[in-house]
């Protein structure tokens, strides 16, 4: 399929990613009496992948976040070449979403975007008050752990059709160890979305969440083929 339809599909994917998680953050989260909390939060971002990766999945393979197409890129699973379109449309679909996003949540009286907005953040900006070097380890290895599990869900020798159900439950796990911590990004998408209407601290923040979700994917990329690899 041609380069510009897949890349037409991460867009609409991405969006629904950042769209479903961080409205689910921003809206439902702490809704008086009803709210979802962090459980709530965690799942809406799993079955937000869950449900993409069935809706896209057979057009673009469903990265939805250019830490994931990095880690396929240096797994030799994804060519290099297309790389830059697949982040292009990513950063692009996170960044619709946030904007529809703020059109819908300003309209509630009292809404501020001082409330962070589902960004992540860390130290003052972290939901719990964790410091840098603990955001940066975090994300390094809930990213890497996230990749393993899309590197092993989709690898041939794997069951065929459950690798949606085990990514998109993965996604979940990893948002309740690490909302906590940072609001959880391991998706430089899903982050830049949000800063991009919040600004200052959390476009000052958001190298973290660009270079920590890289640097995890392509570990696992290079761990997962050198231990897990098939020999021939």
């Amino acid at each position: 399929m041609a380069l510009s339809k897949r890349a037409i599909a991460e867009l609409i994917g991405t969006f629904w990613l950042v769209f479903g998680g961080c409205g689910s953050a921003v809206l439902a989260a702490a809704f008086p009496n009803l709210g979802i909390g962090f459980l709530g939060v965690a799942l809406a971002f799993g079955l937000t992948v869950l449900t993409m990766a069935y809706a896209i999945g057979h057009i673009s393979g469903c990265h939805l976040n250019p830490a994931v197409s990095v880690g396929l890129a240096v797994a030799k699973r994804f060519p290099a070449s297309e790389l830059l379109a697949y982040l292009v449309a990513q950063v692009a679909g996170g960044v619709l979403a946030a904007a529809v996003l703020y059109v819908i949540a300003s309209g509630r009286a009292g809404f501020d975007l001082a409330g962070g907005f589902a960004s992540n953040g860390y130290g003052a900006h972290s939901p719990g008050g964790y410091t840098l070097t603990a955001c940066l380890v975090a994300e390094v290895v809930l990213t890497c752990m996230f990749l393993f599990i899309i590197l092993g869900a989709t690898d041939r020798r794997a069951p065929q059709g459950f690798a949606p159900i085990a990514i998109g439950l993965g996604l979940t796990l990893i948002h309740l160890i690490g909302i906590p911590v940072t609001n959880l990004s391991v998706n430089p998408a899903r982050s830049t979305g949000p800063a991009v209407f919040v600004g200052g601290w959390a476009l000052e923040q958001l190298w973290l969440f660009w270079v920590a979700p890289i640097v995890g994917a392509a570990i696992a990329g290079v761990l997962y083929g050198a231990v897990l690899g098939e020999s021939d």
